[in-house]
């Protein structure tokens, strides 16, 4: 199971990036999809227009709620990495996909490297 950051989303709806070229070949393996409320509610922040949420929805159907488990795994995440201004949101996420025992796709690979954590793994985008 690949759980899809908010910035890999993004891109992978344009035509022609790698993030794009990535989902295409995790969709056509039959690659379990996903993604984290807390992800999925960046992403409509936009600007997004009406069809690619349409298409998102379907891509990753119901993201996964966030629960007092998460906040927990969230926190010591964040106070593990240094308490960085600005990388609560990328804990939360991160503190999603590796309750799921998922890999993370993302296009911003600095923002989730610097969170120090053995169980989360960063899903590889190229072949």
């Amino acid at each position: 199971m690949i759980h899809l950051d908010t910035s890999f989303l993004i891109l992978a709806l344009a035509k022609g990036t790698s993030e794009a070229k990535a989902l295409r070949r995790w969709l056509a393996q039959s690659e379990p999809l996903t993604m984290s409320a807390i992800a999925w509610g960046e992403f409509l922040c936009g600007p997004v227009e009406g069809d690619a949420v349409e298409l998102a929805r379907r891509i990753v159907g119901e993201p996964i709620a966030f629960t007092a488990k998460h906040a927990t795994e969230a926190a010591g995440i964040f106070n593990a990495s240094g308490r960085k201004h600005g990388s609560f949101a990328d804990c939360m996420i991160g503190a999603v996909a590796i309750a799921a025992g998922a890999r993370l796709a993302t296009s911003n690979l600095a923002d989730f490297r610097r969170l120090h954590h053995p169980g989360l793994v960063i899903a590889p985008t190229s072949d």
